[in-house]
C-alpha cells in the first residue's frame, strides 16, 4: 500500500518538554523506528509532520530582531521543513539500515488569500504558558492567545490548502522508490497572484488537512494521522471517555472534538475516508497496528475489516 503517515509536531516535541535539539532528536528516533516498521512491512511510505512548537520557537527567537527584520510564518516554516525534515530523513535512514533513498522536500501549498481564517486564529504554535504569562506575552507582542487544554498559547491564522503545486516532483521521486518526507508543517503557504506567480503569506497551514488533501492527489490508500493520544475518544476528558475502534465518516462528522487538536485530524481522516481510502487515528509508536486496525481508531466509508 502506498501510505501517507502524518506525525504530530507535539508528538516530535512533546508537551512540557524543553524546546531543544536534543530532546527533538530523541523524539524523532524514537518516531522513525515507528514509521521504519511500515516501510519492513513492504508498504511505501510518504511522511509528513506538525512544526506548532517549531515555527513558534522561531517565532520566539525571531522576536530578538527589530520589529521589521522580523521573519514572517511562511519563511519560518520553510525552515522549519528543513530543520524537522532532516531529523527525519536522517534517523529513519538510520533506523532502515540505509537501505532505502529518503528525500526531505521543501512543499509550497497554495490557500486563498481570502480565506476567512486570516481573520479568525485557531492555530497553536510555540510553547504553553500560564494564562498570566500568555497574556502578558500577547500584550507586548501583539499575539493572538488561546486556552490549549489547562494551558495558554500562541493562535495564528490557518487557511485551508487548496493545491500542492509541488505535485509533479513528488510524482517523480515516488516513481523512483524514494520514501518522501513532505508538506511538513502543512507546507508552506503561499498565495497564486495575477500574474500566475507566488508568493508567501503569513499563516500556518493544518498539517492534517493538508496531509487528507495531499494523500488523495496522490492517490494513496491509507491516511495515518498519528500524534500522542491512543485512539479518538468519545467524551474525550471527562470520566465516561471511551475510545471508538471503527468509525464511518458520517459518524465521525457527527463528533464534537476540540478545534485546536483532536478535531482536525477526524475531519480530514473523514474527508480522505469518503474518497475511497481509509484513515487511522492514534499513538505514534503503534502506527504499523493502527494501519493494521489492530490499534487506534479506523475511519472508513464501511466498518469493515482491516484490507
Amino acid at each position: 500500500m502506498l501510505v501517507v503517515a502524518a506525525v504530530g509536531g507535539n508528538a516530535l516535541l512533546q508537551r512540557g518538554q524543553p524546546l531543544t535539539a536534543l530532546a527533538q532528536r530523541a523524539n524523532v528516533r524514537t518516531a522513525a523506528e515507528a514509521l521504519a516498521r511500515i516501510v519492513r512491512a513492504g508498504h511505501q511510505l510518504i511522511v509528513t509532520h506538525g512544526n506548532g512548537p517549531q515555527v513558534g520557537l522561531l517565532a520566539l527567537q525571531g522576536a530578538a530582531y527589530k520589529p521589521d527584520e522580523a521573519y514572517p510564518l511562511d519563511v519560518l516554516g520553510a525552515e522549519t521543513e528543513g530543520m524537522i525534515g532532516y531529523l527525519i530523513e536522517q534517523e529513519l535512514e538510520n533506523s532502515l539500515g540505509h537501505d532505502h533513498a529518503v528525500a526531505t522536500l521543501l512543499t509550497q501549498v497554495i490557500v486563498d488569500p481570502k480565506d476567512p481564517a486570516f481573520h479568525t486564529p485557531t492555530k497553536f504554535v510555540g510553547p504553553v504558558y500560564t494564562r498570566g504569562e500568555a497574556e502578558a506575552r500577547a500584550k507586548a507582542a501583539g499575539w493572538t492567545i488561546a486556552q490549549d487544554g489547562e494551558d495558554w498559547r500562541r493562535v495564528v491564522p490557518s487557511p485551508a490548502p487548496i493545491e500542492i503545486p509541488d505535485m509533479r516532483v513528488l510524482r517523480l521521486l515516488l516513481d523512483q522508490g524514494v520514501i518522501v518526507i513532505c508538506a511538513g508543517g502543512g507546507g508552506i503557504p503561499v498565495i497564486r497572484r495575477a500574474d500566475g506567480s507566488m508568493i508567501g503569506v503569513e499563516a500556518v497551514i493544518d498539517k492534517d488537512a493538508a496531509s487528507a488533501m495531499l494523500a488523495a492527489d496522490i492517490g494513496a490508500d491509507a491516511l495515518l494521522l498519528l500524534t500522542d493520544v491512543d485512539a479518538v475518544y468519545q467524551a474525550f476528558g471527562s470520566d465516561a471517555a471511551t475510545p471508538m475502534a471503527h468509525l464511518t465518516p458520517d459518524q465521525g462528522r457527527a463528533l464534537s472534538m476540540p478545534k485546536g487538536s483532536m478535531g482536525p485530524k477526524v475531519s480530514a481522516a473523514c474527508g480522505f475516508a469518503e474518497l475511497g481510502g481509509f484513515a487511522g487515528i492514534g499513538r505514534l509508536a503503534d502506527a504499523l497496528a493502527i494501519l493494521e486496525g489492530k490499534a487506534g481508531t479506523r475511519i472508513a466509508a464501511e466498518n469493515r475489516d482491516t484490507p
